[in-house]
């Protein structure tokens, strides 16, 4: 499952990158995917910009964006070292992103998973109590689209990740809304491990459908019950995959 995904969704500018932020990506991802552990030394600014063909001012800014995502240390005399892991910015958008292009990390998607049974079924109670007519619609639309997707695994995953952010736009809680990207990450590590056939993907469609219609009838109370049934029912087979992997 492709990181692009992930930048779509969140509908990042389709600009090419610069190239510190091409480098930044590159090292970003070998840092996510344990190819640089926590507490070891990079290679120094020289063998970077030889490496990647790149001047050394690229490299610089490149490790000043890591710095800022809390991934890399530089440190005077003694080089740029890989921060320990519950040091990095989690939430950000290209952190989250990068875990896709990484060996699935059973820990990370079981983090993820309890952030999201944290909040998306108070989302859709919320939903439920504040959604109008063309949040309503939003919703259904993704469901319908997810019922109507049966030829990738891929495509499927986009629907389902298009049906909770509509719940959560429709929940109008802009703090909720900043954190859609834990809904993305999670869907699209998931179905790495589930690596489900498309052909049984709508076996969940129905679940989904009962959420929104207790949103568009305005019952909180059944809306927040059934999204943490769907949730813990998701993380529930996300723990045997990964068990069976």
């Amino acid at each position: 499952m492709s990181e692009l995904i992930y930048y779509d969704l969140k509908r990042a500018p389709t600009m090419s990158p610069s190239l510190s932020v091409q480098v930044a990506r590159e090292l970003g991802r070998r840092i996510v995917s344990g190819a640089f552990e926590p507490g070891s030394l990079i290679d120094d600014e020289a063998a970077l910009a030889e490496r990647y063909q790149v001047s050394r001012v690229v490299v610089r800014d490149a490790v000043k964006i890591l710095v800022g995502k809390g991934l890399l240390d530089v440190r005077r005399g003694i080089g740029t070292k890989v921060r320990p892991r519950n040091q990095w910015i989690l939430l950000d958008d290209d952190v989250l992103a990068w875990h896709l292009s990484a060996p699935p990390n059973p820990e990370f998607l079981k983090q993820l998973m309890e952030i999201r049974l944290a909040f998306e079924p108070k989302a859709s109670r919320w939903a439920a109590e504040r959604a109008t007519p063309e949040d309503l619609a939003e919703i259904e639309a993704a469901c319908d689209r997810m019922a109507e997707e049966r030829g990738s695994a891929e495509d499927f995953v986009i629907a389902d990740s298009m049906f909770h952010r509509a719940i959560i736009k429709a929940a109008r809680n802009s703090i909720l809304t900043a954190m859609e990207g834990v809904i993305y990450s999670a869907l699209l590590v998931s179905i790495r491990v589930t690596n489900k056939d498309p052909r049984e993907n709508g076996a969940s469609v129905p679940f989904h459908r009962e959420v929104y219609e207790a949103i568009a009838a305005g019952d909180g109370d059944k809306a927040e019950a059934l999204t943490e049934n769907l949730l813990s029912d998701t993380s529930r087979r996300l723990r045997l995959e990964s068990a069976d992997a």
